[in-house]
């Protein structure tokens, strides 16, 4: 009898409109649950590649490379400055500027997991150069670092999505590279490299004490499950109130009006 009264043409509208706000809060708190996993995952890999020992790009199968990224490796080779390119819209503290992208040449004779490659390489993210008098290759080229390098970092994916409001990379339609970036689209930057390299690039470790541009970076992570499950928790309970407190308010006008 009283679900006969919910729909009544008088309520049908209130009827719907809490049936549809019932409906959005449980969605809204599945979508908090599902962040809370996601946000499960990341930590679990992060944890999971921090534990691992460092690898050695240039000694270590690099097969299933794509899964490691957080895990630390080391890496020896040279830098081939001609086809660098920049990242745009990157900052040190409140200063403007690019991140440098280097293809970082290993010698073949010191990767027998790609036997039969000419070349490899694998990208480098030297870090942050200010904007002001760096707007093109032939300005960055007064950072470079000839000859043998070694270096320590983390492995890390690319990013093909732009960020929220970003703006998508369009490469030029006359088929030149393109050297400056707004996302760091790794497969699409890799496909302008005249050789093979991995689908990863390194983010080397900082020095507190390296001021001079190029200045590496490494992103602060926070490894908590942040606050989704209060969230989820929150939004079920609005549904609730809703779908429970809906029918004990519709008897309290009915008897108010009787």
């Amino acid at each position: 009898m009283f679900l006969l009264k919910m729909f009544h043409r008088k309520w049908l509208l209130t009827t719907i409109l809490v049936f549809l706000g019932t409906a959005l809060c449980i969605r809204l708190g599945i979508w908090q649950l599902d962040r809370l996993e996601s946000r499960r995952a990341f930590n679990a890999q992060v944890e999971s590649m921090r534990a691992l020992p460092p690898l050695d790009l240039n000694q270590e199968g690099t097969d299933s490379i794509s899964g490691m990224e957080w895990r630390s490796a080391g890496v020896i080779g040279e830098y081939d400055f001609e086809n660098q390119i920049a990242l745009r819209n990157q900052y040190y503290g409140n200063q403007y500027g690019y991140h440098l992208w280097t293809p970082l040449l290993f010698d073949p004779s010191t990767l027998p997991a790609v036997a039969g490659q000419a070349q490899m390489a694998v990208l480098v993210d030297r870090g942050w150069i200010p904007a002001d008098g760096n707007s093109g290759p032939s300005d960055w080229r007064k950072y470079d670092k000839p000859g043998a390098v070694s270096l320590s970092g983390q492995i890390r994916l690319g990013q093909a999505k732009p960020a929220l409001g970003g703006v998508a990379d369009a490469l030029p339609e006359n088929g030149a590279r393109l050297e400056v970036w707004n996302n760091g689209d790794l497969e699409r930057i890799l496909d302008q490299l005249p050789y093979a390299a991995l689908p990863v690039y390194i983010q080397p470790d900082p020095d507190a004490t390296d001021v001079e541009p190029p200045i590496p970076f490494q992103p602060a992570i926070e490894l908590t499950e942040g606050p989704h499950s209060g969230y989820a928790l929150q939004w079920f309970t609005f549904a609730s109130i809703l779908f429970i407190g809906y029918p004990f308010y519709l008897r309290k006008q009915e008897t108010g009006s009787a």
